[in-house]
């Protein structure tokens, strides 16, 4: 996805608002994907909403508003919401824009955060963020590496580390470089290390398909390591129960807090140090 690009961020779904008729009212909500920073149309600064009834709310109501919400329409329409998801597509065929759905809405989540004292109603609290998530499901046994581990690197080391190297795939946003997120060089950024042995192509480029966002640690009596993927998907990669392996959870779940969320996750054949297979930089949404 080059820098050129317009892109929309487009949320649409009930609220907990009715009107005249006791309806229950949709709100669609559409912003540019740099959160209005900038005066520039391309680059910040749009914002479009609007509300329709529920009998009211389909891909024709939609393809009116998209044309209706700017002279120029996007390259790109990026949904976080599944159950926005198919109602936005087809209103993006009819229009010939491609619709991607991802969880890295940040311009739009940060919108609907500061509309969450709108959306409460006879003093009961509205998430607008909130999505429902399936258990997790064990990562299928086919792809499943030779061993893993724990490991860290300081945020100042880490894009040097990995992103001129010739990895067949490597998934750094610019968004979650430390530099921008305003790491001090010495914070220690958590990770993961899979080492896949002869399934470590297999296992990252099944990752990629499923568009990791976040590994993180899961206590209870069987601890384990839980995958954020897709748009609500969610894997469990590893469980254990060992004292010395949670308490390596407990540090990287501690550190994860001190890098501001970030983290990743990293697959290579073995540890020779030599091949790198998959890099993936990682934050909670």
């Amino acid at each position: 996805m080059t820098n050129d690009k317009l892109i929309w961020q487009a949320d649409f779904y009930r609220r907990p608002w009715r009107d005249d008729t006791g309806q229950v009212l949709w709100e669609l909500l559409i912003c540019d994907a740099e959160g209005g920073s900038r005066s520039d149309h391309r680059t910040g600064n749009f914002r479009y909403e609007a509300i329709c009834p529920q009998a009211a709310a389909n891909a024709s109501w939609l393809v009116e508003q998209l044309q209706l919400a700017a002279s120029q329409l996007p390259d790109i329409i990026q949904v976080f919401r599944p159950q926005s998801l198919s109602l936005i597509a087809a209103a993006g065929q009819k229009l010939g824009i491609p619709v991607e759905p991802t969880r890295r809405t940040g311009a739009l989540k940060q919108w609907l955060r500061s509309r969450i004292p709108q959306y409460s109603t006879n003093g009961e609290s509205y998430n607008p963020l909130a999505i429902d998530k399936p258990p997790p499901v064990p990562l299928p046994e086919n792809l499943w590496g030779d061993r893993w581990r724990f490991a860290s690197l300081p945020a100042g080391d880490l894009e040097a580390a990995f992103k001129d190297r010739p990895l067949p795939i490597l998934d750094m946003p610019e968004s979650l470089l430390p530099l921008n997120l305003g790491l001090a060089s010495t914070i220690a950024v958590p990770g993961v290390i899979i080492y896949g042995d002869r399934k470590s192509m297999q296992l990252a480029r099944w990752l990629q398909a499923a568009q990791p966002i976040a590994l993180n640690y899961v206590s209870g009596e069987l601890a384990g390591l839980v995958l954020e993927a897709g748009l609500a998907d969610r894997w469990v990669v590893a469980t254990f129960s060992d004292s010395e392996a949670i308490a390596s959870a407990q540090t990287y779940a501690q550190r994860q807090q001190q890098s501001q969320g970030l983290h990743f996750l990293l697959v290579q054949p073995d540890d020779s140090g030599m091949t790198y297979t998959g890099f993936w930089l990682l934050r909670d949404e």
